[in-house]
């Protein structure tokens, strides 16, 4: 590759037919050559300008502009109407990574679609998030599978091969992991060190990113805001060097938006741009998402750093090598040869979406309690669905625009055509006059004038245009929803709408903290701005800019409705009572905000207990659970029948509907476990689980709802776990466990790399009356007595298996008994790099493990010992 500022006279007098002959062009050869031809092509300035997040169309080549990064979480998002999926810890529920990959193949297949209707959509999808969820207070829970790193990897790796498609050449898009390293906090993200020991670096964080890299469906990988034990997660070239050395083919590393810049601001970490974007290149990083679409900045500091000597030409050539190899995988540059060139921009939406979204959602609903048989429903005449999720469905940070929307009220009215069902929030319908004007304050029917203007009339206390309901999330944090117009208030707008169709944007700015008076008044603070709700004299229309409580209106609640009062009322008349309560997943934890607390809000355990306090509710109440995260329960833990479903995007409703009726067998299980008080999860900026005695692995004591816990309407017994030899022989120590699921299946036929393996034998039989969908769960106990410390349990194998009534089954599943391993600091291999992050090695210390099997991490009714020499 030339340093020359100018193409070569070659490249300069080529014409379109010889350009259209280029090697990069020529789908028959490697991609890495493919890469190096057009690179070779490329002025130094054109190469630097690679390096930016939107790179500049090379006309003269005929190459387009091009940008990392198109969202696609769960369905892609930010580009329009797309399907929406449940969200990653809802999908991780299904504990099926085919289940995975279809719904990646559906976001990647509207990705397409969306770049058809325009070329600037990126093909370089930044999905899935890998984050161990290892603490449920993280804003971000939503985002991530497990808390179990192998379990993760492999979900996450159901999910790029969806994402990257089957073709043995062109990927449908490329996948990037997110976030390395050690990411599990929002508060003060960019500045707070995640301090990691080696055993938990080798044991907890790396484990969850390998799998997808090692067997080739993740094409690139996101770096973290956070330290890692003190240093920028974005300057650890030992980290990055360690995740590419797990793959011969190239992997594209991208920064995280800002990350660039906060490397001198936030962190102080660098003196200045220039020094900033030097560490970047020599750490391995590829793609500077920084400033936005504008690349001058990127490019001058990389030109700055290159005079100072700083970094080499060949660090440049090299990030841009790995960026045009990721291009070169998508197809762009191979014209008709690319199979995917046909995928139109109509590919939105298709019938066969909406069934898998469907479908997506029943299959990751967890029954989580059914003490008194209450579910399935048996046909029930009247239906009371109650609480603020009764029949909303709520869309996150990275969620597309939905084309239609079922919530469960409605999803239940389908499933029951004959029955009654009614819906009731939990609102309270209020009237608030402006002490300062004397007069209410009303919407018009578009939400664009909020004034306080209206007069009560005679026998009418309040004007119906002046109505409002009011939800209360939790915490104080309220929703002021006008009757006139059916929208949210919002003070993103100057002066004040009420035109929101949700709560969401970067900063929500439909939420709102209600201060109460001596007098009864209320003053409203507008979160998103900080601050509070007065009236503009004259006029009356309402702003969110009084700096101080002292200068804020001053409101008289006249309540038209009590919403507790209309949800007893609701249950007292119904059959069957379904409170929807949960969080919006715009308020109290995502990204940027970390959670508050554990608990379930008091406004939901309110509407829980006004639904079961009354008539049927006491004994036919359901706890349907919408959220994000876990809860502790609380005061409502009385509850004899819990379900819970993560937020299910457009389907949601059919979804939990299909579980409620019986028409689907529950299936979903607990990737992540449910505390049993809040400080079960031990400090949040405490990335030890071992030291603390968190996540599953390491808890002593039981959670309120453990790793893997799920209900099936029916009964299964496990009856018996063999070995198929009670002995194993520790293999050699590594720096790298066996992923889980490489081996869960077909170990009979891989002839000598069968050895090191674990066959068990695994029993069950269903004693109840209708199908079972049963998840079999096996775990590894080591000898608490070990010289090392070890986790308390360790999944290592898992098998779905549906089960006739009254059926037996015998199931053969196994790991590699290097799944056994811990790290040993006194270890040294031979050969390994001479850097911090090796000094030691995983080993599998002799001795004894159970072997267990079970529905639940804390429910192994079976179990058998493995001798380890």
């Amino acid at each position: 590759m030339t340093d020359e500022t100018e193409p070569n006279e070659a490249t300069t007098e080529a014409t379109t037919e010889a350009m259209t002959a280029a090697a990069f062009r020529d789908p028959s050869r490697p991609s890495a050559e493919r890469a190096a031809d057009l690179a070779g092509r490329l002025t130094r300035e054109e190469r630097i300008a690679m390096l930016h997040q939107v790179a500049p169309a090379i006309d003269r080549l005929g190459v387009g502009a091009f940008h990392t990064g198109c969202e696609a979480l769960h369905g892609v998002a930010w580009l329009g109407t797309a399907t929406v999926f449940p969200q990653p810890v809802g999908l991780a529920a299904s504990w099926d990574p085919e289940l995975l990959r279809r719904v990646a193949e559906v976001a990647s297949t509207e990705v397409r679609a969306k770049r058809a209707a325009d070329p600037s959509v990126s093909l370089n999808t930044w999905a899935p998030v890998v984050n161990v969820l290892r603490h449920p207070l993280w804003g971000r829970n939503e985002e991530g599978y497990s808390e179990d790193p192998h379990l993760t990897a492999h979900l996450a790796t159901g999910y790029c091969r969806g994402l990257r498609g089957d073709h043995e050449r062109v990927w449908r898009t490329v996948p990037s992991l997110k976030h390395f390293l050690g990411y599990g906090n929002e508060t003060d993200r960019s500045a707070t060190s995640s301090e990691l020991s080696l055993r938990t670096l080798h044991e907890e964080e790396l484990p969850a990113f390998r799998e997808p890299i090692e067997v080739g469906v993740a094409g690139s990988m996101m770096l973290s805001y956070n330290r890692v034990n003190g240093v920028p997660a974005h300057t650890q070239p030992e980290l990055v060097a360690e995740a590419r050395s797990w793959t011969d083919d190239s992997l594209a590393i991208v920064s995280d938006a800002g990350a660039p810049t906060f490397l001198v601001t936030v962190q102080r970490a660098q003196p200045d741009a220039t020094h900033a974007a030097a560490a970047l290149l020599r750490s391995g990083v590829d793609s500077f998402t920084d400033d936005n679409a504008d690349a001058g900045p990127t490019v001058r500091n990389v030109n700055a750093a290159l005079e100072a000597g700083l970094v080499h030409q060949d660090d440049v050539d090299r990030a841009v090598l790995r960026l045009l190899e990721l291009r070169v995988r998508t197809g762009e540059f191979d014209g008709a040869a690319d199979p995917y060139a046909t995928i139109g921009a109509e590919a939105v939406d298709e019938p066969a979406s909406r069934e898998l979204a469907r479908e997506a959602v029943a299959r990751s609903v967890v029954l989580l309690r059914n003490e008194l048989g209450v579910l399935p429903l048996r046909a029930p005449s009247s239906i009371a669905v109650v609480g603020p999720l009764a029949d909303a469905v709520l869309t996150d940070w990275y969620s597309g625009t939905p084309p239609y929307s079922v919530g469960i009220a409605a999803g239940l009215a389908d499933r029951y055509p004959e029955a009654a069902v009614e819906v009731v929030t939990g609102a309270d319908t209020v009237g608030l006059r402006a002490r300062s004007a004397g007069r209410f304050v009303v919407s018009d029917a578009d939400g664009l004038v909020v004034a306080a203007s209206g007069e009560a009339s005679d026998g009418e206390p309040v004007p119906t245009e002046a109505r409002f309901d009011v939800t209360d999330w939790g915490d104080g944090i309220l929703t002021l929803r006008s009757q006139a117009s059916g929208r949210l208030l919002t003070g993103g707008a100057w002066p004040m709408r009420a035109d929101a169709g949700r709560v969401g944007g970067w900063v929500a700015q439909e939420t709102f903290m209600r201060h109460v008076h001596a007098d009864g008044t209320w003053s409203l603070l507008h979160r998103g701005s900080g601050r509070w709700v007065r009236v503009a004299r004259e006029v009356g229309l309402l702003v969110a800019e009084a700096p101080t409580l002292v200068e804020a209106e001053r409101f008289e609640p006249v309540v038209v409705r009590d919403g507790l009062a209309a949800v007893a009322e609701a249950a007292s008349r119904a059959e069957v009572v379904v409170v929807a309560v949960g969080n919006d997943p715009h308020i109290a934890g995502r990204e940027t905000e970390d959670r508050p607390h554990l608990m379930l809000p008091d406004a939901a355990v309110a509407v829980w207990k006004a639904a079961r306090g009354t008539g049927a509710g006491a004994e036919r109440a359901v706890l349907a659970i919408v959220s994000s995260y876990p809860y502790v329960l609380g005061e409502a833990d009385d509850a004899a029948t819990v379900v819970w479903s993560s937020h299910g995007g457009q389907e949601l409703g059919h979804g939990v509907a299909d579980v409620l009726s019986g028409a689907r067998e529950p299936e979903g299980r607990l990737a992540q476990s449910w505390p049993a008080d809040p400080t079960q999860p031990g400090d949040l900026f405490d990335y030890d689980t071992l030291r603390q005695q968190a996540t599953y692995r390491h808890r002593p004591g039981r959670a309120a709802f453990a790793f893997g816990h799920g209900l099936t309407y029916s009964s299964v017994v496990y009856d018996d776990v063999q070995l198929g030899t009670a002995e194993g022989t520790a293999p050699p120590p590594t720096h790298r466990h066996a992923p889980l699921g490489a081996v869960l299946r077909g170990a009979e036929d891989r002839g000598p790399a069968a050895e090191g393996l674990v066959r068990a034998r695994v029993t069950v039989r269903n004693t109840g009356d209708r199908d079972a969908e049963e998840l079999v769960q096996l775990y590894a106990l080591p000898d608490p007595d070990l010289p090392l410390p070890t986790p308390l349990r360790l999944l290592v194998a898992f098998e779905r298996v549906r089960l006739a009534p009254g059926e037996r089954r015998e199931l053969d599943l196994s790991f590699a008994i290097d799944r056994l391993a811990v790290w040993d600091d006194a270890l040294r291999i031979d050969g390994a790099p001479d850097d911090w992050l090796h000094a030691g090695a995983l080993r599998v210390q002799a001795g004894e493990y159970r072997i267990a099997a079970g529905p639940s991490s804390e429910d192994l009714p079976a179990s058998t010992l493995l001798l380890v020499s």
